[in-house]
């Protein structure tokens, strides 16, 4: 039996699978996405050596532009439910070579970050295993985290209702360990038994009780981080069954979800370690790289290894859930030819953007062999770099959304607000991370490597985004791009490929099926 190409005859759709995903389905893949149980264990330890006590409002203050920038998001999809996102909606706002580089931006964190939690799942699959002494062999944890990024392209190319429910299964294990870590960690408080109980302070809470900028702004740059990956919703939004409303809703829902989760972990933590510099204690710099591996033995006794398996969970999870924003980000690319034609190419049977998924896995591997053969603390810098790329695209949406709607703003109070206002703070406040971020890494000692006399955490950062501009002026010379380029293939007024109605898109066969 032979499958010939589907071709979509209403408005050139580009053929995902419509109408697979409701709300809850979009919610699971985007807070799936941001690797929740492996996020506090990679970032609490640092933000409570930055700000101590105020951890908890830092991931608060963390929260608001996020918060803004997914209002920037759910208007713009309202109006262009385009799985391009950032790439489609920066050019229809901004023109071409802006929207280009908003879509590289999208690639170079997807990248990045796949790199970083295929090391992760190899480092902490290995670890349950006899002495947890294979965990330290590069070259097997490598290998495992290969192996991880193959299988994960697998279930994105399979299709996203396979990737849905095997997310709804991971998820429910991650927010099980979590509910164990806070049950647990809140019982011993209150029993006495915890090694350094700490009773609650509402000045935990006091956004005005940072007494070091620099210190604030780290902290509240590396809980960016954190709640990166929520836009998984929206780059999904032609696989929903409402594309115009579920996929804004669902961003919304899963930002207050996490920050629920976040506070009330920190919190948590620190009743139960403190925020001492000895011991277990949060601000014992031994314990920032993995909090849960210097509290397991003593908060779940034989049970420890349940935190173990959830961070190990978490990135595997997360690796999967990463590639679908990019492989649909260059499927909208290749559509609207910014990118070659073959990046738009659908599976005819599993209507996943093929091409794009594959190329996203191989990429991944590539580049995370590569970095670990060159060196591991340039991985290690490229990992740090990543709140460039978030920061830089994010500002870029919520720019986007603001000049989008310039005529509609003044036409209603809610327009104003949910279209201006919020997105404008959201982007400036974003603009400043980046800004504040770049000049923090150009220091030598910011990372683990040094660069041309510079900290290589900022060579990595702005060279990705640099060989991006690079690309992109490669990508004019070749005719394919000229429609892109002159703004003919995508400008404001481009109908938005995606249909009202799932079945709105009426599949024809060349030949049919033999």
């Amino acid at each position: 039996m032979t499958t010939t190409p589907v071709h979509l005859t209403r408005g050139d759709g580009k053929g995902l699978a419509a109408g697979t995903l409701g709300l809850w389905g979009s919610t699971v893949i985007g807070l799936a996405s941001t690797a929740p149980v492996y996020s506090l264990v990679a970032t609490l330890g640092w933000v409570v050596l930055a700000v101590g006590g105020q951890a908890p409002i830092a991931f608060i203050v963390a929260f608001v532009p996020m918060l803004f920038i997914a209002f920037a998001y759910r208007e713009l999809n309202n109006a262009v439910p385009d799985c391009g996102t950032t790439f489609t909606w920066a050019t229809k706002a901004f023109g071409p070579w802006v929207g280009w580089m908003g879509g590289w931006g999208v690639a170079v964190a997807g990248m990045v970050v796949l790199a970083n939690l295929a090391q992760i799942a190899g480092i902490y699959f290995w670890s349950l295993f006899g002495d947890g002494s294979l965990s330290e062999n590069v070259a097997v944890v490598t290998a495992t985290g290969v192996v991880f990024i193959a299988a994960m392209t697998w279930v994105s190319w399979r299709g996203v209702e396979i990737g849905e429910r095997l997310q709804n299964v991971l998820l429910a294990v991650q927010y099980i360990a979590l509910a164990v870590f806070v049950i647990a960690a809140l019982w011993q408080y209150f029993t006495g038994t915890a090694p350094n109980a700490t009773a609650f302070d509402w000045e935990w809470m006091n956004p005005l009780a940072f007494d070091d900028w620099h210190g604030f702004t780290e902290a509240v740059l590396l809980a960016l981080f954190i709640y990166w990956g929520w836009d998984t919703c929206l780059a999904l939004n032609e696989e929903t069954k409402d594309p115009k409303r579920i996929p804004g809703r669902a961003a919304l829902l899963t930002t207050v979800i996490l920050l629920f989760t976040y506070v009330t972990v920190t919190i948590a933590a620190m009743m139960y370690a403190g925020i001492g510099e000895s011991g277990v204690g949060l601000g014992n710099e031994d314990n920032a790289d993995d909090f849960f591996l210097a509290v397991r033995d003593g908060l779940l006794g034989p049970w420890g290894w349940v935190l173990i398996v959830a961070v190990l969970i978490s990135a595997v999870s997360s690796t999967q859930t990463t590639i679908l924003p990019t492989a649909r980000g260059t499927l909208a690319m290749g559509v609207y030819r910014a990118l070659p034609e073959r990046f738009k190419h659908v599976h005819p049977e599993y209507r996943t953007p093929s091409f794009s998924t594959l190329v996203m896995g191989v990429v991944a591997v590539v580049y995370y062999v590569g970095m670990t053969l060159i060196s591991d603390n340039l991985l290690q810098d490229s990992i740090l770099s990543l709140g460039l790329a978030i920061a830089f695209y994010y500002a870029i949406t919520g720019y986007a959304c603001v000049w989008y709607f310039r005529r509609d703003l003044f036409t209603s109070g809610r327009n104003l607000f949910y279209r201006g206002i919020l997105p404008l703070l959201g982007a400036l406040m974003l603009t400043y991370a980046f800004i504040q971020s770049a000049i923090d890494m150009y220091d030598i000692e910011y990372g683990y490597s040094e660069l041309l006399g510079i900290g290589g955490t900022f060579v990595v950062g702005v060279g990705a985004l640099l060989v991006g501009v690079v690309l992109m002026f490669v990508w004019f010379l070749f005719p394919r791009s000229k429609r892109f380029f002159r703004g003919e293939s995508l400008n404001r007024d481009t109908p938005v490929l995606v249909p009202e109605e799932p079945g709105e898109f009426v599949r024809s066969v060349d030949g049919g099926r033999a």
